[in-house]
């Protein structure tokens, strides 16, 4: 299979936030070909309120693994990383979203792409509208900047810091 283009969304907010995003990286440079971060946010917590606000970016790589193949590769990272199973929407110390494989619509139980809840959340689109503003979401057919700037909730997405340092990873 052929390399293709995918963005990652990572998010932390149990432990040492930025750390936890660093410790994700190093480890998904052994795994893709990791091209850029976008720079870190902090955000408040999306469906659940009542937990510390996550520090989120997004990534840009390259990889031939197939989507299920990165499933399994992004669940072990965050097993490995020390994620403990939780509710849904819940505190993390890390989480990791196959957000856009190329332009590959799936549909599966445990898998699609793109990424569902993609176009409501602000603290994956203002990081992905900073990398990416003019791709095309494949499925809606809007850009990326189009859906940063329809967008609920961009005033709880606050500039935190610089990209990561994908290039030592």
């Amino acid at each position: 299979m052929a390399e293709l283009t995918i963005y990652l969304g990572l998010g932390s907010n149990l432990g040492q936030r930025e750390a936890n995003l660093r410790r994700a990286v190093q480890r998904l440079g052994g795994l893709v070909r990791l091209l850029r971060s976008s720079s870190i946010y902090e955000t408040v917590p999306w469906g659940y309120s009542e937990q510390p606000n996550f520090l989120n970016c997004v990534l840009e790589a390259e990889t031939a693994l197939p989507p299920l193949q990165l499933l399994v590769v992004a669940q072990s990272l965050e097993d490995q990383i020390g994620r403990e199973p939780s509710f849904r929407y819940g505190p993390r110390l890390i989480d990791l979203d196959i957000l856009l494989y190329g332009d590959v619509i799936t549909d599966l139980p445990d898998l699609q792409i793109p990424h569902l809840r993609m176009p409501q959340r602000a603290f994956v689109l203002v990081p992905l509208a900073e990398l990416a503003p003019e791709l095309v979401h494949p499925s809606l057919r809007l850009t990326i900047a189009e859906l940063a700037r329809q967008v609920d909730g961009k005033e709880g997405v606050k500039l935190w810091g610089p990209p990561l340092d994908v290039q030592g990873s």
